[in-house]
Parts: structure tokens; C-alpha cells; sequence
């Protein structure tokens, strides 16, 4: 009885963080498909647009760690509350704006909001879920993220062209206020990452010296160079395809499809093998090198339309299938109470990574050697496990107090 009824609160905030999580990647992807409609409305050109998506994934990025130090110190809950209502009210509030520079503001505002949900979230996570379930619950919570990612395009274009699109942003915007009233009324069930160590380690000065330690900054480049390996695919595969193999670009976004359907699949794969196994480490060692290899193929070697897609599926399906070990190694480098601040800087790591690398891999393009990417891709993949392999997995060290004066 005891563990069914462990097993349903464990659900049940796996639901309520997976809720938060999936509009938290919904809000990031919302608003390219009412573009065209701004355009129109406001008169502006597509750079300026494009602004918007920037000041929301910058804000989102710059606050992440100061936002960890905060859901360590003062706790995660009342954080991920007002994170929450926060990124949904900007959002439904872009339905009456009447300016171009009403969106940007509102979509900084947005970013901010955002900036909770991770450290948030695995802190509840860690604190709340059973260790022999953490490794599905953070497959889980990733899950819903992507899915979030994968349906806001499609599902905001729907909206828009059926309600116009201030009744498209309203609608979903307004999606997080019954998220959030069901956070507050489940808010017993989110138990904090260890509140006692989070207290202590609060009392002395050490969150910068350990967000700078080798295993911290070893974890922050792991995540920064496999999204800057991730940049690539996402943003020049369909390109890629198309101008080294003359692929269609039907079957060339086929591709991307099958690389993305394997990587949201594999999460939950992972998730199953990290809560079976210590040895995450080595597992994201051999998923990470069968990915790059998979991409050095794609990458040299003339195939089949219907083979390349199934290849890529099956590199997405190893890559993705990586991801949910590689966070249980970062929560078990993390002290405890301390989880917030190390997944805020970790995850900043991932923000940068996604914008340093898209300018470089179309500067390859342009020279005219496209297939050069994937050989780039698969080197950064390669590179980021020396990263991971210098982490050292497991902070184990005490926090002593500086002595009196």
C-alpha cells in the first residue's frame, strides 16, 4: 500500500512539473507562426521579429543561474509559481498590444518567467521523487518539453487561422492559469530538494566557488558543446541533404523528422536504462559515439532517401536516449540543496551553445562544402564527452564555514 501510494504522488508531480515544463517549451516556439500576422499589423521587417524570439531566449538564458541561487535559498515552489503565471500572462497580454516594442517587452518579460523552470523543476524533482523513479521522472519531464516544441507551431498556426491571432495568443496564454491554481492546490505533494541542506549550504559563501569547481564547469561545457552540436541538425540538415544530395526538400524535412521522432523517443529510453544502471557514464559514452557516427555516415556516404531517414531515426533514437543519464549524472555531481543553482548554470550552457554555432555552420555552407557540418556535428559530440569525462561525478566535499574573526 506504501508503495502504491508512493508511486501516485510520484505521478502526480511528475504531471504537475511535466504541465509547467510542456507550456514553458510551447511559449518559446508560440510565436513564429503569428509573424506574418505582425507583419501586417505593425509594419515591421523579419530581423525585427526575429528580436523578439532573441530577447526572450536571452533573458531566459542570462537569468537561469541567478534564478538557481534564489530556488536554493528561498525554495523552489513560490518560484515556479510566479514563473509560470508570469511567461503565460506576457504571453495572453500580447493579444492587446498595439505596438511592435509592446511584444518585445512582453516577450523579455516572458523569458524571465522561463528562467524558473528548470532549476525549479529538478530541484522538486530530486526532492519529491523516489530515487529508484528519478531517472524515468526526468525522461519524462524532458518528454514534455519536446513535445511542447513540437506542438506549438502547428497548434498556434491552427488557432491563429481560425480565431485570428490576438484570440490565438490569448487562448494560449491563458492555458497556464488553471497550471498554475493546480500547482498551488497540489503544492504539499512538491517537496524541495533537501531543505535542510539547502538552508546550510545558504549560510556560507560557497555557490559561486562551486558553480566554478572543475566537475561544474566540466558539466557547463558538456551542455554547451552537444547544443552546439544539436544547432547544426535542427537548423541546417534539411539544407544540408538537399544541396550535397539533391534530396528533395519533402524528404529532406522527413529526415529531420525521423532524427527529432528518434530523440523524443530515446528520452524515455533512457529514462528506463539511468534507473537500472550506475554506469551512466559510460552508457552516454557509446550513445554518444554511435550518434556521431551515424552523422559522419549521413555525412560521406550517398544513401537512399527511405535509408537516410531510417539512419537518422536511429541516431536521434541513441542521442536522445543519452540526455536523461547525462541529468542524473549533473544532479548527482550537484550538492545537495544546491541542485537549483547547478541545473539554472547547466542549462545556460545549453543557450549559449544553441547560439554560437548556427552563423558558423552556414558560413561552411556558403563556402560550398554543406556535408563539412555533420563532420563538424559528430567532432563536437566527440568533444563534448572528454567534458564529461573530466566532471567529476558525485560532489562529495563539505562545505566548511569560514572560521570567525
Amino acid at each position: 500500500m506504501l508503495k502504491i501510494t508512493a508511486f501516485g504522488r510520484d505521478a502526480r508531480v511528475n504531471a504537475l512539473l511535466g504541465a509547467g515544463h510542456f507550456l514553458s517549451h510551447y511559449y518559446q516556439l508560440c510565436l513564429p507562426p503569428v509573424f506574418i500576422a505582425w507583419q501586417k499589423s505593425f509594419h515591421v521587417s523579419f530581423a525585427e521579429l526575429g528580436l523578439a524570439m532573441a530577447v526572450m531566449a536571452a533573458s531566459t538564458a542570462i537569468l537561469q543561474t541567478p534564478m538557481g541561487f534564489l530556488v536554493d535559498r528561498y525554495g523552489a515552489r513560490r518560484f515556479l509559481v510566479g514563473g509560470t503565471l508570469t511567461m503565460a500572462l506576457a504571453v495572453a497580454a500580447m493579444a492587446f498590444a498595439t505596438s511592435y516594442w509592446q511584444i518585445v517587452g512582453l516577450a523579455l518579460l516572458s523569458g524571465c518567467g522561463n528562467s524558473v523552470i528548470h532549476p525549479a523543476d529538478y530541484s522538486i524533482l530530486s526532492g519529491s521523487i523516489d530515487r529508484t523513479r528519478l531517472g524515468r521522472s526526468f525522461a519524462f519531464h524532458t518528454f514534455v518539453g519536446n513535445v511542447g516544441f513540437a506542438m506549438a507551431p502547428p497548434a498556434t498556426a491552427a488557432l491563429t487561422l481560425a480565431l485570428g491571432w490576438r484570440a490565438a495568443l490569448l487562448l494560449v496564454g491563458m492555458l497556464g492559469v488553471p497550471v498554475v491554481l493546480m500547482i498551488l492546490w497540489q503544492s504539499r505533494i512538491l517537496i524541495e530538494d533537501r531543505r535542510e541542506a539547502r538552508h546550510a549550504a545558504a549560510q556560507t559563501p560557497s555557490g559561486m566557488r562551486m558553480l566554478l569547481s572543475r566537475s561544474v564547469m566540466m558539466f557547463f561545457a558538456f551542455f554547451m558543446i552537444s547544443a552546439a552540436a544539436g544547432a547544426g541538425i535542427k537548423s541546417w540538415l534539411i539544407t544540408i541533404l538537399h544541396r550535397s544530395y539533391g534530396m528533395a526538400i519533402p524528404a529532406a524535412s522527413s529526415a529531420l523528422t525521423g532524427w527529432m521522432i528518434g530523440s523524443i523517443c530515446g528520452v524515455l529510453l533512457g529514462g528506463w536504462v539511468a534507473d537500472r544502471t550506475e554506469r551512466h557514464l559510460p552508457f552516454v559514452v557509446v550513445l554518444t559515439t554511435g550518434a556521431a557516427t551515424v552523422l559522419l555516415w549521413v555525412g560521406t556516404v550517398p544513401m537512399a532517401e527511405l535509408t537516410t531517414v531510417a539512419v537518422l531515426f536511429a541516431g536521434g533514437l541513441m542521442m536522445g536516449a543519452s540526455r536523461t543519464p547525462r541529468d542524473v549524472m549533473v544532479k548527482d555531481a550537484a550538492p545537495p540543496g544546491q541542485i537549483g543553482k547547478v541545473f539554472g548554470f547547466v542549462s545556460s550552457g545549453m543557450s549559449l551553445g544553441g547560439a554560437i554555432m548556427p552563423v558558423p555552420y552556414g558560413m561552411i555552407i556558403d563556402s560550398g562544402r554543406p556535408r563539412m557540418v555533420l563532420v563538424v556535428v559528430a567532432g563536437l559530440l566527440m568533444a563534448s564527452l572528454f567534458c564529461a569525462g573530466g566532471a567529476r561525478i558525485g560532489w562529495r566535499r563539505p562545505v566548511v564555514p569560514a572560521p570567525a574573526e
